[in-house]
């Protein structure tokens, strides 16, 4: 055989072999950090996330893993798992909530961190601006402050005795701050007298109930975060079936519990869509050119058995405005 023709079965063995190495490189496999202050195993929001990853190509153990942490209500637990997540070199953050976001903000001003839906970012401090964030954080914003009037106006279109309103919120949340502002505001416009039921962090609620005791309130209301734990919505929810009284709230969480209704945006989509951020980070985007996005669509849910069951008959008008109906 001459050498010509080995020299070109060697390039030809070489060059099959290196086809064959790069065929065999490991994919990247990007890892996402997802900081929960509720109990496993994160409920819709969690689901939602990964399914918006999924739809975007992302294979769970192929080219993404998600590196999860649970508070178990603990507030206090949420800086150390931040700063766990970081020190596993996460590729993006994804809080769920004010209080995990500022314990993320608070571990790292390096790794990108998306917010599904952050009530008040900007008066809150967490970007700059919504068109230009300005740091390592973007994300969805929930636009809660802003809906509190709508909600308690539509809260008095189902409740048209509604003169005394009972109000669960957290004081030591910034963003349930501007939301309890709001509600006073809307509340001296409608003639409606509102009691304050705070109840700091994730204590303990025997202090709200007591309050509420007293107050003789014709109707309840939660501000923030107070109804994502079930728990919580469930003690809640007994409590005004118990004493018949009708209950609104910003999540969906205590309304599938037995609550009454609710008005908010979609939280399973505002996860599903923090999907896409993380996408454009994971391929180079850098958080501070990636605007706030606000939600445009918000539901409203009515509970017709919890209705029954407290002797309050919905408006025709507004149960014919309900996205979705408990029956």
């Amino acid at each position: 055989m001459s050498k010509k023709i080995i020299g070109l079965a060697v390039g030809a063995m070489l060059l099959a072999l290196s086809f064959t190495a790069g065929a065999q490189q490991p994919k990247k496999v990007y890892r996402i950090g997802f900081l929960c202050p509720l109990f496993k195993p994160g409920g819709p929001a969690l689901t939602a996330l990964r399914q918006g990853m999924r739809e975007l190509g992302y294979v769970d153990g192929q080219n993404v893993a998600f590196e999860v942490r649970f508070a178990e209500e603990k507030r206090e637990r949420l800086p150390s798992l931040a700063a766990e997540l970081v020190r596993l070199k996460v590729d993006a953050l994804v809080p769920m909530g004010p209080a995990a976001t500022r314990a993320a903000t608070g571990a790292t001003r390096a790794i990108p961190i998306v917010t599904p839906g952050a009530a008040d970012p900007v008066g809150t401090g967490l970007v700059a601006s919504l068109a230009r964030p300005g740091g390592n954080i973007t994300g969805m914003s929930s636009l809660m402050a802003e809906l509190a009037g709508k909600r308690l106006e539509l809260f008095q279109e189902i409740v048209p005795r509604l003169v005394r309103l009972g109000v669960f919120w957290d004081p030591d949340e910034p963003e349930e701050v501007a939301e309890w502002r709001e509600i006073q505001l809307a509340a001296r416009k409608l003639g409606i007298q509102v009691q304050s039921l705070d109840v700091p962090g994730f204590a303990d609620m025997e202090k709200a109930f007591t309050a509420l005791g007293r107050a003789r309130v014709d109707a309840l209301m939660n501000l923030g975060w107070i109804d994502s734990s079930f728990y919580r919505a469930k003690r809640i929810v007994k409590y005004a079936e118990t004493h018949r009284l009708p209950t609104m709230y910003g999540r969906p969480t205590s309304v599938v519990a037995g609550g009454l209704v609710s008005y908010g945006p979609n939280y399973e989509e505002l996860h599903r869509r923090a999907a896409t951020f993380v996408d454009k980070i994971l391929k180079g985007v850098k958080p501070a050119d990636l605007p706030v996005e606000q939600p445009t669509k918000f539901e409203l849910i009515i509970n017709l058995k919890a209705a029954k069951q407290i002797g309050l008959t919905i408006p025709a008008n507004v149960l014919a405005r309900a996205d979705k109906v408990i029956k």
